[in-house]
């Protein structure tokens, strides 16, 4: 499997549930980092309107840049999200009365 792949395909939870890709994730954390120090001087330190600016900005960013991961990610197969997905058993319990 290509990095491409690796980084584009949608994840599948334990529920069989599509979650975010890789990049997806990685692109969250870029977005946030980088906006929070560009907002910091900006604001002049005032902590209420860097974080109003930072979910501002990222929302806009992120949903950019997530829109055009989900345009890269078209007819990518899911990948587990992580090794013991498919291990996972269900358990019943006793309801007690």
């Amino acid at each position: 499997m290509s990095l491409l792949d690796y980084l584009l395909a949608p994840r599948e939870d334990h529920r069989g549930w599509k979650t975010p890709s890789e990049a997806s994730r990685i692109l969250f954390v870029m977005v946030v980092g980088s906006v929070s120090y560009w907002a910091w001087p900006v604001t002049e330190g005032n902590i209420v309107m860097w974080v109003g600016t930072v979910i501002m900005v990222s929302t806009a960013l992120l949903s950019l840049g997530w829109w055009l991961l989900s345009l890269a990610a078209r007819n990518r197969a899911p990948r587990k999200l992580t090794a013991s997905v498919g291990k996972v058993t269900k358990r019943h319990r006793k309801h007690s009365s």
